[in-house]
């Protein structure tokens, strides 16, 4: 799915899963009106995908290996570079939904031999699936807006990129002349972007 990088939609709750919350109480009652109500959380059945969410988040998980974030050379793209090959420049890893599992950003752009063609930011995901490929899940920059992404970096849950762009039609693409710096952030189920500068400064 693609979406506007102000106002992105990825599946809902978290980028990867949801949590499998069910609580089950267990009445009995004995021959002399004594009633016993037991309490417990039911636990899905192992193997299933709700298990392994389950798995995933629970106090196990911190004691156990931490998951590995998804591998941005294993994804194609929805970036149209005319025949041209992709180009993953710049990778950055974080959990950024708060499921406990790390995302992927990926700063990806056409490989055309010469100037500098714009970029795209893609988040990337892995569903706990053994065996279950990396995807994207979210486009933060569309290589349509004509910027280049660099230091781009995760914090806290935040996504924080520099980008560069053009002041005008008339600026040559091999010379951005306007810097911006830009965030982005998981909140109400989609990512919200935020510039940290109130205008943008000259390179």
């Amino acid at each position: 799915m693609l979406h506007s990088p102000a106002e992105l939609t990825p599946p809902p709750e978290t980028l990867a899963h949801s949590h499998a919350r069910a609580v089950h109480w267990l009445a009995t009652a004995t021959a002399m009106a004594a009633v016993v109500a037991l309490a417990g959380l039911l636990q899905p059945a192992a193997g299933t995908p709700a298990a392994a969410a389950a798995a995933g988040s629970g106090p196990a998980a911190a004691d156990g290996p931490r998951a590995a974030a998804p591998d941005a050379a294993a994804v194609t793209y929805p970036l149209d570079c005319k025949g041209a090959p992709q180009t993953v420049t710049a990778t950055a890893e974080g959990d950024l939904d708060g499921d406990g599992r790390p995302e992927t950003v990926a700063a990806v752009r056409c490989d055309a031999g010469s100037g500098t063609p714009p970029h795209a930011l893609y988040v990337l995901t892995r569903d706990p699936a053994e065996g279950a490929r990396p995807r994207v899940v979210a486009t933060l920059l569309e290589a349509a807006q004509r910027q280049t992404a660099t230091d781009l970096t995760v914090r806290d849950g935040e996504v924080t990129a520099t980008l560069l762009g053009y002041s005008s039609p008339e600026v040559p693409r091999y010379s951005p002349d306007v810097k911006k710096l830009a965030k982005w952030r998981w909140t109400g189920g989609k990512f919200r972007q935020e510039l940290t500068d109130s205008a943008a400064m000259r390179v």
